[in-house]
Formats: structure tokens, sequence, C-alpha cells
């Protein structure tokens, strides 16, 4: 093996390593608990700690797709080189590190994008048309989604006449009905992943699809009945556990979506240096875990008081639509951010009970030119270094 090829390399995972320590230390370290804390459920401190665990578990079963994706799926007909690999990684970390410095979140999914389909584009690639359809309708569809999502919800937990303990657990029992579908590594055979159904459905005698229903709506009905019992019983510290439990899955959602954007680009580079998937992942999902703990509290401070006032229902509206909008992110394959989808939620949510007044709205327009300006500066630079260095 060329030790010049493995000094590169190394370098590169190191870049890929301190990317990864930014993501953590932002948008997946920061959004999952951010309307947690907001609610003032958990603290800041233990929040970060919890993101990290739930966050290094999901990076690590769940991120392969995203993986792929930023590794081989956004240009065609070119091989980033190492050098080029560590340019993405750097461009895309030091536009994060910007937005953790002043507090406003810069979306890693449009920096880290456009930073691979610029260089890729410097170095003769061709553009993937359909994969930036796809990617472009989830991004523009997610504020939509999941803050119209969000208002609903928000709009109906507080009304009388709709008890909280009918609605909150029929939520949870969406959620969990979700999760079971949910396809994870280590439940698949050989390469392939598996899903708690899929485990269920082999011990129901009937046909695949009607077994997949029983299993699904089992499971849902029972985890909607431990709520409802949970609520019942003590309704501020039931509604506290559900809050918990979401941010939780909303974390796990988190690392499996944003260690893509950390480790993908090295992904061409693998087979070169006999590095396998797993480890890359676990590299990443440590990274991450790293960044969680460390830098992540500012972040979550300033998500949880800046942007809406939430209590424990409006947080409960942000944070189901988030794991949906996540793991439909993660089966399709598509880098996302994690910031535009929490915080769509959580305006959505605030501004169903609040109003404008619930609603910061020169914050929310700096954050929208944040995202809208990282991705653009992203890709200019990238494929301006990769013209001029590569």
């Amino acid at each position: 093996m060329d030790a010049a090829l493995v000094a590169l390399f190394v370098g590169a995972a190191l870049a890929s390593l301190f990317m990864s320590w930014v993501i953590g230390a932002g948008s997946s370290g920061a959004t999952p608990f951010a309307p947690a804390v907001g609610a003032n459920a958990i603290g800041t401190m233990r929040a970060a700690f919890l993101v990290g665990l739930f966050g290094f578990a999901g990076a690590v079963t769940q991120g392969g797709n995203v993986s792929e994706a930023v590794g081989s799926g956004l240009v065609g007909g070119a091989t980033v080189p190492v050098a080029g690999v560590i340019l993405v990684l750097l461009l895309g970390a030091g536009l994060m590190a910007v937005g953790i410095t002043t507090g406003y979140p810069i979306a890693t999914a449009f920096t880290v994008t456009g930073a691979v389909v610029g260089v890729g584009l410097a170095l003769g690639g061709t553009p993937v048309w359909s994969k930036y359809r796809q990617i472009a309708a989830v991004w523009a569809l997610t504020p939509l989604v999941g803050g119209g999502i969000a208002f609903a919800i928000a709009s109906v937990l507080p009304r009388p006449d709709v008890p909280e303990r009918y609605t909150v657990p029929a939520l949870v029992g969406v959620v969990a009905a979700v999760l079971v579908n949910v396809e994870f590594s280590f439940l698949g055979r050989g390469n392939t992943a598996g899903t708690v159904s899929e485990l269920g459905q082999q011990a129901v005698a009937i046909d695949s699809r009607a077994s997949a229903v029983v299993v699904t709506a089992g499971t849902a009905l029972a985890v909607a009945a431990v709520v409802r019992w949970d609520v019942c019983r003590d309704q501020r510290g039931g509604l506290r556990r559900v809050l918990l439990a979401l941010g939780s899955l909303v974390a796990f959602s988190a690392g499996g979506s944003q260690v893509g954007l950390a480790v993908g680009p090295l992904l061409p580079l693998l087979d070169e240096v006999a590095v396998s998937m797993f480890a890359v992942l676990v590299g990443g999902g440590l990274g991450m875990l790293a960044g969680s703990w460390t830098g992540a509290p500012r972040m979550i401070k300033s998500l949880a008081r800046d942007y809406s006032s939430l209590g424990p229902r409006r947080s409960i509206s942000a944070l189901v639509p988030s794991f949906l909008i996540a793991q439909l992110a993660v089966l399709l394959g598509v880098p996302v951010s994690f910031n535009e989808i929490v915080v769509s939620a959580i305006i959505g949510s605030g501004a169903a009970v609040g109003g404008r007044d619930a609603v910061d709205a020169r914050k929310i327009l700096v954050t929208l030119g944040a995202w809208v300006g990282s991705f653009a500066l992203s890709f200019v630079l990238a494929y301006a270094a990769g013209v001029l260095l590569l």
C-alpha cells in the first residue's frame, strides 16, 4: 500500500473527525433536545449528554444510506481525490464553526452538499439532476410540511374538547408505528438492513402484507395504551417522559442522517486503504458524540430560548414531525439539515398558540439567509478551489 496515500487518507480522516465534531456540536447535537430544554423538561448539560449517546447509536446503525449518497451520488463521472475530500470537509466544517461561534444554525447539509458538488463539477464531473431534484424537493418541503404538521398538532393539544389522554397517546402510537418499520443495519441479513416489523412478521402465520399491518398496528396500540396509562396517572410527568422519549428518537435519527455528511466524502477512498464502512461510521459517531458533549450546550440554549417560547405540548408538537421527516430523509438517502427540520417545527408549534409574539421574526429571517448563503458560498468556494488547486 502506498505510504503517501495512507498519509493523505489519515489527513482526510482527521478532517472528517473534525467535521463530525462540528456536526455534533451544532446541528445534530443541539436540535433534537432543544424543544425539551425549552420546555424545562431537561437541563442543557444532561440534554447534551443524552443526545451524544443516541446520536452515536444512530450513526452506527443507520448511517449508511446518506453516507453513500454524499460519497457517490451527487456527482457523476468524476472521482474526488484525497486532497479534494479534505477540501470538502474543511470547507463544510469551517462554515459550521462560524455558525456555532455566532449562534446561528448554519445548515450542515447545505454546506457539505454545496462543497461536494462544487469540487466534483470543478474536476469535470457531471450533475446528477435526478438526485438534485430529490434533494431540492426535500429541502423546500421540509419547512412547509414540518412546520405545518407542528402547527396542526400544537393547535389541537391545548383544546379542552380534545383531552390529552387521547391525543398524546395517538401521536406516540404513530411514532411507534413508524419506528417498527425503520431499517436498522444490525437487524438484517448480510449486507441488507432489517426492521423490527419484519422480525415480528416471522411469528405471524399469515401473508406478508397482512402480517406487516398486524405487527405495526399491534405495536402502535400497545405503546399508545402504555402512554395513556402514564399520562392519566401523572399528566405532568407523563408529558415530560413522552417529550424526552421523542427527543431521544430525534437524536438517534440525527445521528443516522448527519454522520453521512462527515464520513460520506471518505467512501470513494475506502477500497484503496482497506477500511470498512462500519469502522468509518464508528469513527464519525464518536466524533459527533464528542462534539455533542463539548460544544452543543451553546447551540441548545440558542435554539431553545431564542426561537420560540415552548411548553411541553408545543415541544411534543415540534418533535413528532422532526422524527418523521428525519426518518424519511434517511430512507431516501437525502442529506438533510436538522437545523432546518427542528427550527421549522419549533416555529410552527410556537405560531400555533402564541402567534407572532411567540416567534422572533428577525432571528428567523437571519437563519433563512444563513441557510441559503451557506450553500451558495460553499459551492462557489469549493468550485473555485477545485479549479485552482486540484
